[in-house]
Parts: C-alpha cells; structure tokens; sequence
C-alpha cells in the first residue's frame, strides 16, 4: 500500500516541488519589480483592458480556472481512487484540514473585530500546496514520503474546504438566468459521464461554455473549473500501483494540465498578485488588524489547528501517526502549512475591493508565510527521523 501511494502521488510531487520553488521565485520578482521604477509599467499592465477584462482579471478569472480544474482533478482522483478514497485514511488529514482552517479564521475575526474587515476571515484559512512542497522538497530524504503523503492529501481537502467557502461566502450579486444556463450545462456534462462518453474534447467545449455562465451568474468563475473536474470520467484501478494516463480521461486531462499549471499558471498568478509597492504605506499597514490578523492566522493558526488536531486524534487512539514520522517532524510539517500563498492571495481579492486593505492582507500573508515556511524548514531540517511511539492516554 506504500508504495502504491508513493507512485499515485510521485508525478504531483515532482512537478508541485518544482512549481512551488518557480512561485517562490515569481513572488520575490513581484515585490521586486513593484518597488522599483518599472512599478507603474506593472501596474498599468495589469489594469490594461484586452477584449471585455483586464489582464488581471484574465489571470485571476480565466487562467485561474485552469488551476481550479487541476485541483477539482487532483480531489476526486484522490477521493475515489487515490488515498483518500476510504473513510479510514481521511480521518487524519480531513480533520487536520478542518481545524487548520477553523482556526485561523478564528484568529484573524479576533483582531479585526470592530473594524469592518471581517469579511476577509477566510483569507489565513488556505494552504499552499504548491509553496509547502516546495520547501519540503529542498529536505530530500530527511522528510519520510508518508509525511510528504500526509501533506498532499491535507492540502487537497484544504483545496476543496476553501472552494466550498468561495462558493457560499464570496459571491454576489447572483443572476438567476445564467446561474440556470450553467446548471443546463453542468448537467448535460453529467449526462455525457452517465452515457460513457470518454473523449476528452467534449467536456472541454462545454466546460468553456459553462466558465462563461458560472462567470456572468456572478459565482466566481473558478468554481466552473472545480465542476468541470468532478465530471470527468475516471478508471478505478484498484489493483494497478500507478494510474496509466492512457486508460483514463481524468488522469490523462490531469497529466496535460501538470505543467502548464505549475510553471506557467501559478507563477504567472504569484507575479501579478504577490507585488505591493510600499512606497506611501507606513508602518501602520505593518500593525494594521488585518495584516496582524492574516500573519497571526497562518503562522500561528495553522500550527496550532492542524498539530492540536493531530494530537487529539492520536492521544484518542482513532488515528496513528504517517509511518516513520516524529512528532518533531508533524510539527515542522504544520508549521509549513501556513504558507498559504496562492489561495490567500485569491481570497483576498474576493473579500476586498479597497486597495490599502488588499495590500494589508498581502502583507499579512508574506510576513505569516514566510515566518511559517522558515520554522516549518528548520524544524524538519535539524528534527531526527525516528518511529513515533503512540501518545498514551492519560491514567
């Protein structure tokens, strides 16, 4: 079963490591760039109109879905077919995800209380599946693969929690007619999985029909790419150690999508969302609630919901530790997931539509997902890799 779950996974880890140092790398360029003097050519680039949007609003809307098909992908591959396709194996990381995203959520209401920012809770919630490989990847062997197994499959259900929340809490404004076209849609690509229709470039045709739907219902039209994903047809192979591309659409339209995602998609968002430009921010955006709230979130949030989630688990005896792993290394492995890069920028923009407090909560999610992916890497880097022994129940 370990070494079924190594090959399901190894492709994903191989390209989200590569594509998370590339973000990394994107990221720093934004900041750079945005203070410096091509800081208004950026600006103005990214606010420039082609066709009915902006450019960002290309990235964030159109490109983006893209990413949200390969997650919508990457969840049900793993839910029915994958390590999470039995309820036994998602007990850990599904509570794990669940509490990693409680509270933070909580942490950042507590210091934006009272200051008409609230509406920006969900932005601390988000893992980095991308950026927390990434940096687990420069560790090499001293992280055991079912920590890495652990992380991946956190950071999925993490996905699908905050799809769910865009969905319910970061859409206005509903139009009744297209919100029914698009359902018109969704079906009839339900009809073509019932119907066993395998080719892959019928879905996609109506999947771009149904982006335009979701996008004019005013659902983010993201959600279309998650929707698309969960009717994709996909094989069972039960008995076979690594799915074969060939054999079905989902893994062969999750294939396709592999790098296109990680090293063009994703670095293309961090760089042109990751850039603030400080000039006129003083340290009060520093100390503001909501960059307080953001930071606080992830780097002490994330640690405190999914570790204490972990632990409880364990000390009940419903759950076990991922093979060969330390609590040392659980810990550093919570730590790096509050890096929560792509997904809170995302949430960011939707909660916000004032620049000063857009820029706070970036700021907010640099400071906390830096502070998380240094103590993250530190603490596994220097953590001894020795068999964990059951917490024992107290008396």
């Amino acid at each position: 079963m370990a070494g079924r779950i190594q090959n399901t996974i190894r492709k994903f880890l191989e390209s989200g490591t590569s594509g998370g140092l590339l973000l990394i790398a994107a990221a720093v360029l934004a900041l750079i760039v945005a203070n410096s003097p091509l800081a208004e050519a950026y600006f103005n680039v990214l606010h420039a109109y082609v066709g009915p949007l902006s450019v960002a609003h290309w990235i964030n809307d159109a490109l983006m879905a893209l990413f949200f098909l390969m997650v919508g992908l990457e969840i049900k591959r793993e839910m029915v077919d994958g390590h999470l396709s039995s309820w036994p194996r998602r007990i850990l990381p599904g509570v794990a995800a669940a509490a990693g995203m409680a509270v933070p959520a909580l942490i950042y209401l507590f210091f934006t209380a009272g200051t008409g920012a609230t509406h920006g809770w969900a932005i601390p919630s988000a893992t980095d599946i991308a950026f927390a490989l990434g940096v687990i990847s420069l560790l090499g062997s001293r992280v055991p693969t079912s920590l890495k197994v652990f992380l991946a499959a956190l950071a999925i259900l993490d996905d699908l929690g905050a799809v769910v929340v865009i969905g319910l809490f970061y859409t206005t404004g509903l139009s009744p007619v297209d919100l029914g076209l698009a359902a018109l849609v969704l079906a009839a690509l339900i009809g073509m999985n019932r119907a066993g229709v395998m080719r892959l470039w019928p879905y996609l045709v109506l999947g771009a029909v149904l982006w335009f739907f979701v996008w004019q219902s005013g659902i983010h039209a993201t959600i279309a790419g998650v929707l698309l994903a969960l009717t994709i047809p996909l094989k069972r192979t039960p008995a076979t150690p690594e799915a074969r591309p060939s054999e079905s659409p989902l893994h062969r339209l999750e294939h396709a999508l592999m790098a296109p995602v990680a090293f063009l998609i994703i670095p293309v968002f961090g760089f042109a969302n990751a850039g603030v430009s400080f000039a006129g921010l003083g340290s009060e955006a520093l100390l503001a609630p909501v960059t307080i709230g953001v930071a606080a979130g992830l780097a002490l949030g994330k640690v405190i919901g999914i570790f204490g989630a972990v632990a409880i688990l364990v000390r009940l005896d419903w759950a076990d530790l991922p093979p060969g792993a330390s609590w040392m290394q659980m810990l550093g492995t919570s730590l790096l997931c509050g890096i929560g890069f792509t997904m809170s920028l995302f949430i960011s923009l939707l909660a916000f539509s004032q620049p000063l407090l857009q820029d706070e909560a970036k700021i907010g999610i640099l400071m906390g997902s830096l502070v998380s992916g240094i103590a993250g890497y530190t603490i596994l880097r220097f953590a001894k890799r020795e068999a964990p022994r059951r917490m024992q129940s107290a008396g």
